[in-house]
């Protein structure tokens, strides 16, 4: 009896710890989120008010106005319109990879592994050379370009693809369809777990995308949402209901589809990783 008195009141302790520290950490998100409605004046108030006194949407209307975030969220939006063409790639090359077999597949599939090892910034300069002989810098297809396909995402696929029962394909091909029918009626939809992973971990890749752009873009028009945010910084340093505005609508897209999705995150990022 007395342990199940520690158990719980161990429960309710841990619960208490849990929900306070839940707050601490959900709270800058809440008053960042808050401020973003705030005049410039109430911002900078001490003590900090959490709830605008008066309601404005000037920040948010500055932003398209003066800072050209129309012009950064459509590079973003292109940039992860080609991350699910990338994500579409990486699941053929995954399901070649587990259903087909070809001389050097392993050694093949070994090496695609291998560049997971290798970190990005050590291929920058290689990468942004090639892309220079070919002029495609300061380009789109520059930007998107190096990003399409990812051995993480190879490698997903493909693990989650091997466990696809082997006579379905069979059965489909005694019908008479086609490799590529076979992958889009077939496995395509027996796929839908982790491609929901993958479109989620493809959006926010894409929705994030900083540097790259950055590095490949001579001027404004190429910048991303990322990209336009540090600007921001940079030139209305001390404006920072500006600031807050900025940084709430490059975030909230990103928390608002892992509260949806964080399910699906989690259950079958993990289940595909283990396969």
């Amino acid at each position: 009896m007395k342990g199940a008195n520690k158990d719980k009141l161990f429960q309710w302790v841990a619960g208490i710890v849990l929900t306070i520290g839940g707050i601490m950490f959900v709270l800058p998100f809440i008053w960042m989120i808050l401020s973003s409605f705030k005049m410039e004046s109430e911002v900078i108030l001490i003590p900090p008010t959490l709830w605008p006194k008066d309601f404005t949407l000037d920040n948010y209307t500055n932003l398209f106005q003066n800072m050209n975030f129309a012009v950064y969220l459509k590079n973003t939006m292109i940039i992860v319109l080609f991350s699910f063409f990338g994500m579409f790639l990486n699941a053929m090359a995954g399901f070649g990879f587990a259903k087909y077999d070809f001389k050097g597949k392993e050694s093949t599939f070994l090496m695609v592994l291998a560049t997971m090892m290798i970190p990005s910034q050590v291929t920058m300069i290689p990468v942004y050379l090639i892309l220079n002989k070919m002029n495609l810098t300061d380009t789109m297809l520059g930007i998107v370009l190096p990003s399409l396909v990812g051995a993480f995402g190879i490698f997903l696929f493909r693990q989650f693809m091997t466990t696809i029962p082997d006579e379905i394909l069979e059965a489909t091909r005694l019908d008479g369809a086609s490799e590529f029918r076979i992958f889009m009626q077939i496995i395509i939809p027996c796929s839908k777990p982790i491609l929901a992973v993958q479109a989620i971990l493809a959006f926010i890749g894409g929705w994030n995308s900083f540097l790259w752009p950055l590095i490949m873009a001579n001027n404004e028009r190429l910048y991303t949402l990322s990209v336009g945010l540090s600007l921001l910084k940079s030139q209305y340093g001390g404006n920072f209901a500006l600031q807050m505005a900025g940084a709430t609508f490059m975030v909230m897209p990103v928390i608002i589809i892992f509260i949806i999705f964080q399910k699906n995150i989690i259950e079958n990022y993990t289940t595909s990783s283990s396969k």
